[in-house]
């Protein structure tokens, strides 16, 4: 676990828009994490993560990952994706809506604890980038 994690409720009972907040700080500090291993210049950096970190790769994410995924983890996707949440104006609603769905996704196995099923997902990402699936 990236974290000495405190939470003990159960994950699947948090809102769609709670898991997702959640799991945008899981997946940016994993995304960080990984793009330092390619360069030490912030520049860079922030470039690298861009690429990893943004609607469109979430949601190209998302839609490769979904045949992979349980019924419990595509349930909390598809809050996720339902939440009605605010989506900025230089969004595409579909795509915000899915790659809010990936995140509460990571959020909710990040809260659940389950470490194994997380890595593997988010290793996912660099296929997704590599490959240009969004």
């Amino acid at each position: 676990m990236l974290f000495d994690d405190t939470y003990e409720g159960n994950p699947a009972e948090l809102p769609g828009l709670t898991l997702a907040y959640i799991g945008d700080a899981v997946y940016e500090l994993y995304v960080r994490q990984q793009v330092l291993k390619q360069s030490v210049k912030a520049h860079t950096l922030h470039q690298l993560a861009v690429r990893r970190v943004n609607n469109n790769t979430q949601a190209a994410l998302l839609m490769k990952l979904e045949p992979e995924l349980s019924e419990q983890e595509l349930g909390i996707a598809r809050r996720g994706r339902n939440a009605k949440g605010i989506v900025p104006k230089n969004a595409d609603v579909q795509t915000y809506r899915k790659s809010t769905g990936m995140e509460a996704l990571v959020g909710y196995l990040y809260l659940k604890k389950d470490a194994e099923r997380l890595q593997w997902v988010l290793e996912q990402i660099e296929e997704v980038v590599c490959h240009g699936n969004h």
